[in-house]
This record gives C-alpha cells, sequence and structure tokens, in this order.
C-alpha cells in the first residue's frame, strides 16, 4: 500500500476515485461532484495547512482509495478523519483498516487522538469504526456522528515530517 499526499494535478485521480464509489453519494444524498467541483474542493483544502489530502494507490499501483484528515481538529492534539474512501469494487477486502493503522503509526507529532466522522445514516461506517477499536463520541446526527481512539504511544515520524508518507 503506498499512501501519498495530493496535490492538485492529482484532482482527476481523484474525481475518478468518486465516480468508482457511487454508493457513498447516495448514502450521503449527494450526486457525485464533476471535475471541475473537485477541483475547487483540492485547492480549498490545500489552503489549509492543518488539512492533509492522500491517495491510496495498492502494490500495483491501482488507486483504491483517498483519505482526508485535519490536524488539531476539533481540539489540539486531535486528528480527525474527515472522510475515508475506498473504491466499492475494493471494500470489504480489509484495506480502509490497513489505511486505518498506517495513519495510526504516522500520526502527526502531539497526536493525543484520531476521530472518525461518519456522514448521514450509515450503519455500516459506525460498524467499520467500532470494530477498529473506535468508541462512539459525539452524536451530531442527522447530520454527522464521530468515533475516537486515543493514541496511547509516541508518533513515528518526527517533527515537521508530513501526515501520510509512502510505505510498502
Amino acid at each position: 500500500m503506498n499512501v501519498t499526499p495530493l496535490a492538485l494535478h492529482h484532482a482527476p485521480l481523484l474525481h475518478r476515485l468518486y465516480t468508482s464509489a457511487p454508493g457513498y453519494f447516495d448514502l450521503i444524498s449527494a450526486r457525485v461532484p464533476s471535475l471541475s467541483e473537485v477541483q475547487r474542493d483540492v485547492e480549498i483544502a490545500l489552503l489549509d495547512p492543518r488539512r492533509s489530502l492522500s491517495l491510496v494507490h495498492d502494490d500495483h499501483g491501482d488507486l483504491i482509495g483517498s483519505l482526508d484528515c485535519k490536524r488539531d481538529y476539533p481540539e489540539a492534539g486531535d486528528l480527525t478523519i474527515n472522510l475515508l474512501l475506498i473504491r466499492e469494487d475494493r471494500q470489504s477486502q480489509g484495506l480502509g483498516e490497513q489505511v486505518v493503522r498506517h495513519l495510526e503509526s504516522h500520526a502527526p507529532p502531539g497526536t493525543t487522538r484520531i476521530l472518525a466522522s461518519v456522514l448521514g445514516d450509515n450503519p455500516r461506517g459506525a460498524r467499520f469504526w467500532e470494530r477498529l477499536g473506535y468508541s462512539f463520541t459525539l452524536d451530531a446526527r442527522p447530520v454527522m456522528s464521530w468515533y475516537a481512539r486515543p493514541l496511547n504511544r509516541a508518533p513515528l515520524n518526527g517533527p515537521g515530517a508530513p501526515l501520510t508518507v509512502a510505505s510498502d
């Protein structure tokens, strides 16, 4: 698995990923965004120094997912997963768990807790986070609910290191 930072020129890849996961957008009652909307969203995200967008490729180089996180949100020391999206034809293969475990082991220095937001009425998403050891933390329904897991170890990457790094 290779988790790499997303740059603006990667927006077409992210758009392709979104079109391969229409079920997610159905779940949140939204249409799949257009390429220009994805480009604009990426531009805005890249302006926030606390935000990290990553693409996830399998060992063969195929795009399988994306990860969108924000450091120190909602509180200092928190790392919030805004969206973990795995292509529909690659779901239920343990890939989402691999991405989360990678993130946990490469969390920025000072991270004390990882939160995951689950949009809408998504019992499958809630079960996913609970299975990974995250606990229900905040009810903001009908829009979302939050799950959290404390980090009880020192992060592996050093000061100034990016949120995600490529891995084998």
